[in-house]
C-alpha cells in the first residue's frame, strides 16, 4: 500500500528529502515521473497514466506536502520502514487504504522507477 499524507501536515518538508523515489512534493508543486527516477520517455504507470516521464503533472495537493501513488514504494527496497512516517512531527504519513499493494507489487514498482 502506498503512503498518504492526511491534511494535519504542518508543511514541515521534514518527509521530502527522505523520499528515495522522489514521491514526496510540497503542495501546489507539478509533479513528474522523470524526478528521481531513472525514467523517461513514454510510460504507463501502475494506475495507466499514459504520458511522457519529463511531462509536468497536476499538484495531487494545494495545501500540504503529497504523495504520488504511482512513485510511493513504502520505501520497499530501499529501507525496513517508510522513512516519510519516520521523521514526520504530527505523525501525517500513513498508510493509504486507497492504494493497497502486496510486497512483490511495491518491489516491481521500484524496479520500474529505477530500471533495476
Amino acid at each position: 500500500m502506498a503512503i498518504k499524507i492526511t491534511d494535519e501536515c504542518i508543511n514541515c518538508g521534514a518527509c521530502e528529502a527522505e523520499c528515495p523515489n522522489n514521491a514526496i512534493y510540497e503542495g501546489g508543486m507539478e509533479w513528474r515521473f522523470a524526478d528521481g527516477t531513472k525514467l523517461n520517455g513514454g510510460l504507463v504507470s501502475k494506475s495507466g497514466v499514459k504520458t511522457d516521464a519529463a511531462t509536468a503533472q497536476e499538484p495531487v495537493s494545494f495545501d500540504f506536502y503529497y504523495i504520488v501513488t504511482d512513485k510511493c514504494t513504502e520505501c520497499v527496497g530501499f529501507h525496513e520502514t517508510p522513512q516519510c512516517a519516520e521523521v514526520c512531527p504530527v505523525d501525517c504519513c500513513v498508510p493509504d487504504e486507497d492504494h493497497v499493494e502486496s510486497r512483490e507489487e511495491l518491489e516491481a514498482k521500484k524496479s520500474f522507477l529505477h530500471l533495476d
